[in-house]
């Protein structure tokens, strides 16, 4: 009963026209502040609306000025800008080695990394690894980790005086704009990668230029790559075009015609690969094409004067390579033996020569003669490299004794043990089988 009392007593204080007028109040306060609180908030949305309107537009207009007054290649421009700086200036033009050999090459590159680099390579290493930039622009540094690949390809840039240019491939890479770059349609730009620059500073220059693929079996060397080995099977060096962009502004670079740059015939692309669960397999469209080292160990360091660089011109290494090859004759002796080979493996595992590895072939012995090595050596390097490598894709668990006779084959018609190199390919083809 007190209880109902109590309410009642506070049910009319409260309704008492006092109080009334202060409900009202309160709630009229309340809706001003709320209208106040919309204004302002709509006043600074209005004022940030204004800001960005402007912002955009001077965006606009500076892309638009920028249009006029630079290239959408700024690094290529720069280039052009670099040269004709030099022609003004009237430079001497830079001095190289003219006078050097094959094998006198071989010797220098190899105390230069031994005596100023501490790199330690063998003369059968540095050989293979010359011979092969004869017969290819592209060199394929296989082996274990920690036996010097990048190192050896590096080493060679520094020998020249002109370094070399690493590009670390990248897992995700699938096309050739990974490695050129592409055009930016925002900003009007095209983004210029490394590679692109280095392409286009060489089409000016004499110098060996050297581009090293760092892991380049990490992503599908047959995507990224897929262009740079079709123009490079092209004879001829001026008819090897790279489609950079699809269309022509008046303000380009000088040397792209059209929106394309040649590949220039004085660069070399020199991958490192390794054989792991983290990278592809290399197919045969890129082994065929490519000149193959195989770095397995480390070789022992020997003592030997630091060095100076050599710049040799690549003019000068092609001549000498030609040289080389028309100064030196395959005996028939030898071409007897390939053909008695040929047709082994062709008859019993469908694999032949083919005209590019003959080819390939002509060019690495001469050279590798050139170098200072010896012809039985060169033939048993390509031979394991390029022909019976095939032989590792094929079923041969019930044909081991066809691997056999092809051993027994090697040893007659070269000697005994003579073709080190093929037998313990095929030695080891037959163990895994």
């Amino acid at each position: 009963m007190n209880l109902l009392i109590d309410i009642q007593a506070i049910w009319d204080l409260l309704t008492k026209p006092i109080f009334i007028v202060i409900y009202i109040a309160a709630v009229v306060l309340l809706m001003l502040i709320i209208v106040i609180s919309v204004m302002v908030n709509e006043h600074r949305f209005s004022s940030l609306s204004r800001r960005v309107e402007k912002s955009v537009e001077k965006t606009e207009e500076a892309v638009e000025k920028g249009e006029k007054k630079t290239s959408r290649f700024d690094m290529l421009k720069r280039i052009d800008a670099e040269r004709a700086a030099d022609r003004a200036s009237k430079r001497p033009p830079k001095p190289y080695a003219e006078n050097i050999t094959l094998k006198g090459l071989c010797n220098a590159f190899r105390n230069y990394a031994a005596g100023t680099l501490k790199l330690y390579y063998d003369i059968d290493t540095i050989r293979e690894f010359i011979a092969g930039l004869a017969v290819s622009h592209i060199i394929i540094l296989q082996g274990m980790s920690g036996t010097g690949k990048t190192s050896l390809a590096y080493a060679f840039g520094e020998f020249l005086g002109n370094p070399s240019t690493v590009i670390p491939v990248q897992p995700m890479w699938k096309e050739r704009s990974d490695l050129l770059g592409y055009y930016n349609e925002f900003t009007k730009r095209f983004n210029e990668t490394l590679l692109l620059q280095k392409i286009y500073e060489a089409n000016g220059r004499r110098d060996i230029y050297v581009t090293i693929l760092d892991e380049m079996n990490i992503a599908r060397v047959e995507y990224y790559f897929a262009e740079f080995l079709s123009l490079l099977e092209i004879p001829k060096a001026e008819a090897r075009k790279l489609e950079v962009v699809s269309d022509r502004w008046d303000d380009d670079p000088v040397e792209l015609e059209n929106g394309r740059v040649r590949l220039p015939e004085n660069m070399w692309f020199i991958g490192t690969a390794n054989n792991d669960d983290s990278t592809f397999a290399i197919s045969d469209k890129v082994y065929d094409r490519a000149m193959i080292l195989n770095i397995d160990a480390k070789s022992e360091p020997f003592t030997t004067p630091v060095k100076r660089s050599v710049p040799v011109a690549a003019d000068t290494f092609m001549r000498l390579a030609q040289d080389a090859v028309n100064g030196y004759q395959i005996a028939e002796e030898t071409l007897d033996k390939l053909h008695k080979i040929d047709a082994f493996l062709t008859e019993n595992y469908r694999i032949s020569f083919g005209n590019r590895i003959m080819k390939q072939i002509s060019v690495y012995l001469p050279v590798y003669v050139a170098c200072g090595g010896e012809e039985l050596d060169a033939l048993d390097d390509m031979l394991a490299k390029k022909v019976l490598r095939k032989l590792e894709t094929q079923n041969l668990t019930y044909r081991v004794s066809e691997l056999d006779a092809l051993c027994e084959m090697f040893n007659e018609l070269f000697g005994q043990e003579r073709m080190r190199r093929c037998l313990k390919t095929v030695r080891r083809i037959a163990r895994n089988s």
